[in-house]
Parts: C-alpha cells; structure tokens; sequence
C-alpha cells in the first residue's frame, strides 16, 4: 500500500509539474511578444488617395496608380493592422487639396506632407513619401438642372385639407450623363405620394422615379414634402357680374346680375372673406351664333380658397 501511494503521489507532482511549466511558457511567450511588438519598426504603407467633396459629372477613373507609398517607422502594435493588409485611406478633398487640369487632379504629395501624417496620427513617424506628385485622372459628363414634377394621390378626412400648397425642399434636380440622354430630359418626376384620411400635417420623404434613366444619374434622389393640413368648411358668398369684351354698339340686358359661388376655406380664413375677393366674368366675345347666354367663369380668388364653384352656370341676356 505505501510503494501503491507513493506512486500517485509522484503521479500527480508531474501532472502538476507539466501545468506549471505551460504556465510558466504561455506567459513567457506573452512576455516575449509584448517585449517585441514594443519594439520600433520600419514599413511601407501604401495609401489609397479617396477624392471627396467631387462634382457630380466627374467619373474617377480606377486606376490602380492612384497610390501614395509611404515609409514609416512606428512601435509593432501599430503596425499589428497591417499585417493582414498594408493598405490605409488617404481622404483628399478636391475642393482644397488638389489643382484640377483639363483631364485629372493633381495632388502634390510633398506640399500635403502635413495631411498624412496627421491621418496617420502620432503613432507613425513619416520618414518619406513616394511620388511627389500624383495625378489623379478623371472623365466629365454632361449634367443640367430639371424641374421636379410631384405626383401625388392624396385623400384628406371629411372636414380637412391642405393650407395653401405643398412645400418642397428642392424645385430642381442635376442630371448627369451623356450629352445626348441629358439633352432629352426636360422634368424628373417624384414616385407617387399616397396617403389616405389625412387629418394631420404631412412630412415625408419621397424618392424621385429615376426607373427610365438606366445610364443617367440624378443628384439628389430624395425630397422631403411637407404640408399644413388644418379643418376646412363649405362657405357661399354672392358675386356681381362683369361683361367683357361687350361691343360699344350693343346694348344687352342679363339675368341674373350676380351668381352664389360656393368654396372650400379653412376656419381661421372663413371669417375674412368678403365679395370684392372674387371676380367673376362673362366673354361677350365667345358667344356662338344665335347663342342667348353667357357662361360666367371665376377669373379672380384668394389664394387660400379652394374648390370653387358657381351655382348658376349660364347667364341669360337680351340684346336692346
């Protein structure tokens, strides 16, 4: 029994033995890396110039030329990203970093020494930097602004409407592509803005339907709507008569002298509406022959007056 005890005994100081000692490797190993990676490096970077802030019509050509080499010296944890990929962004923007010829940008790398590093951050001391110059070429298409056509189908509540009329952040859009397919692009219209038993202002965004310009682009291709809905009523008011274009020779006697207009207003308008806010006329000069009436027609309304109409739709007249 004692030699049977001594045997485990032995058995487990080596198990414990073996623990100890891939113990005592692990972490001299970490050690061993931390001591390295604290250690200063060399290495060649290569950045990728990214041109921001272009103008629509400019297609940037992807030329694999458009690299920046540069030659740093940094600890090796800095340099750990880049042991799977030793390529980083360079953000250049075209409105204050580059000079523009007839075909390309032309970033001067040694006057932007400055932009690098501080992209590169504290971490990296530049030693140098290859080309001098980089020459970023490029192809322009043709481009103009059209007008917005917004397509809707709207229904409002019974008792509401929209306040005066929609209000959208842009009236124009840029169109950009070949001179041809521009130059027969008069509008772009919305998608169609649906929306049912509105009784509450309007906010949305609407996308631009774009869906027949395969090789046109469109900048931008959102809009946001917005309209005041608010409670509206019926009203009638009584309107005089004018006779237009009635020749100096001729003497007529109508009936009836004034027509009822009925209208649609909001509540905080209703109140201010008076007779002289409407004109309505009568053109003596489309008569037909042998024709005994007039037809009046709402030549004049305020602007916050919608769905107007005339209860008497013809007048009737006798020459004197």
């Amino acid at each position: 029994m004692d030699q049977k005890k001594r045997l485990n005994i032995l058995d487990h100081l080596k198990k414990k033995n073996v623990k100890l000692f891939i113990l005592f490797f692990i972490i001299a190993f970490v050690f061993l890396i931390f001591s390295k990676l604290s250690n200063d490096y060399k290495q060649t970077l290569k950045l990728k110039v990214n041109l921001v802030n272009v103008d629509d019509e400019i297609l940037l050509k992807n030329d694999s030329t458009n690299y920046i080499q540069a030659y740093v010296e940094a600890k090796g944890f800095s340099l750990v990203p880049f042991v799977f990929s030793d390529v980083k962004e360079l953000v250049v923007n075209a409105k204050s970093d580059v000079t523009i010829t007839s075909n390309s940008f032309v970033f001067d790398v040694i006057k932007h020494k400055y932009l690098i590093e501080d992209q590169l951050g504290k971490s990296y001391d530049l030693i140098s930097i290859m080309p001098d110059t980089l020459l970023i070429s490029y192809s322009k298409r043709a481009s103009k602004y059209v007008p917005i056509v917004f397509n809707k189908s709207i229904n409002y509540a019974v008792g509401y409407d929209l306040k005066g009329e929609f209000s959208l952040n842009i009236d124009s859009v840029k169109v950009v592509g070949s001179l041809e397919e521009v130059n027969n692009i008069s509008e772009v219209a919305s998608e169609t803005l649906v929306l049912n038993d509105v009784k509450s202002d309007i906010e949305n965004i609407v996308r631009l339907d774009i869906s027949d310009y395969d090789n046109v682009d469109v900048f931008p291709k959102i809009m946001e709507v917005t309209g005041e809905v608010v409670r509206f009523t019926e009203g009638t008011i009584e309107v005089p008569i004018i006779i237009k274009n009635q020749p100096k020779n001729v003497v007529i006697n109508y009936f009836p002298k004034t027509v009822t207009l009925s209208y649609y207003v909001d509540l905080e308008n209703y109140n201010a509406i008076k007779a002289v806010d409407f004109k309505v006329e009568c053109d003596y000069a489309e008569l037909e022959d042998n024709q005994t009436f007039l037809i009046p027609e709402v030549v004049k309304k305020p602007d916050f007056v919608k769905h107007v109409n005339i209860k008497q739709k013809q007048i009737d007249f006798i020459e004197l």
